[in-house]
């Protein structure tokens, strides 16, 4: 407990009253405790006090969270940080059998593999080879949530809240905590590199990325010979190719095997190959320059590749395969 109390200080020392200080220390140890069902009223009759309270504090009192998510982000950066760190976005979706939580409706939960009644959140993680953590996330709010204004005010949603795009509320995140967490590299699943706009944001923020596409991305391989000028009107193109096509017209020997860490089921070897490409924008132009990034996983003692990742990143193409390999699978550097 004394352990305990010490880590709890710096976050609940912005509690404005000595009640939500008491509080705070009592909602966290009923959740660390030994009760099967940790709501608030079993965690107020765990330590012998009356449930209003509790239930006040956790409800309707006024207290702000952005600030202990301040306090551990500030942790994170300076007990785990590494200038070669990595910052990851992830959207993750969580069942809700009801409808008046904030933000629930059917839709897409990428953890189930299936459109179903939820939330959705993004996640901020930061990766070192010191460790890993979770240390920031927002609330997903749909534009069907944030139009209504009789299930806002029956939710409790501040009226400052207005509807943001998953890619809009990493930004927030990043321009909030980026500075407190030392770091080289952004990540994050297909979901987040999916846009050129996001992609184009965070190279303006001058952000070097390492992000995730859908297997039916449409690219120019700018490493390829276009194609034949016949001498009439303008000089051919090369062609736009998904990328998952486009995979498989490569010889085996154009990959790379790296070995980065021992898996689950034994070491994990990553093959991977890289190429200069121009994806294609929402307004079917072509965007600028980028570097394709291609990655197999398997275990040592298999032949077939049991992953295929496809990336995009603004990293300088001299950038080392080895160091990719690192990136896209958040493998602590030595």
């Amino acid at each position: 407990m004394p352990r305990l109390d010490a880590f709890l200080e710096p976050f609940i020392e912005s509690m404005a009253r000595q009640e939500q200080y008491d509080h705070a220390s009592t909602y966290v140890k009923g959740l660390l405790s030994d009760l099967e069902q940790k709501n608030v009223e079993s965690i107020a009759y765990r330590f012998g006090q009356e449930r209003l309270g509790l239930q006040k504090f956790i409800g309707i009192s006024d207290w702000d969270d952005e600030l202990l998510r301040m306090v551990l982000a500030e942790q994170v950066g300076q007990q785990l940080g590494e200038q070669e760190g990595i910052i990851s976005f992830d959207p993750s979706g969580f069942k809700k059998s009801g409808k008046n939580s904030v933000g629930t409706k059917r839709q897409w939960l990428g953890r189930f593999g299936k459109v179903d009644n939820g939330q959705v959140a993004v996640y901020l993680g930061y990766v070192s080879s010191k460790e890993h953590a979770l240390v920031d996330t927002r609330l997903y709010l749909s534009k069907e949530w944030a139009d209504d204004k009789k299930r806002r005010k029956q939710a409790g949603v501040p009226e400052e809240i207005r509807y943001k795009t998953r890619h809009q509320l990493s930004l927030q995140m990043l321009d909030e905590k980026g500075s407190l967490l030392p770091h080289s590299w952004i990540t994050g699943d297909d979901e987040m590199g999916r846009p050129y706009w996001f992609r184009r944001a965070l190279d303006k923020r001058n952000e070097q990325y390492l992000l995730a596409i859908p297997s039916n991305t449409l690219i120019r391989d700018m490493d390829a010979e276009p194609p034949a000028y016949k001498g009439v009107g303008q000089p051919p193109k090369r062609p736009w190719q998904r990328v998952d096509k486009w995979i498989k017209s490569l010889h085996e020997n154009e990959w790379t095997t790296i070995d980065v860490r021992d898996g689950a089921k034994g070491p994990l070897e990553v093959q991977i190959v890289k190429r200069r490409v121009a994806a294609r924008t929402n307004q079917r132009r072509q965007a600028p320059q980028e570097t394709r990034v291609v990655t197999r996983y398997r275990n040592r003692d298999e032949k077939s590749a049991t992953e295929t990742d496809y990336h995009l990143s603004n990293a300088p193409y001299d950038t080392t395969l080895e160091e990719f390999a690192r990136v896209a699978k958040g493998t602590p550097s030595d």
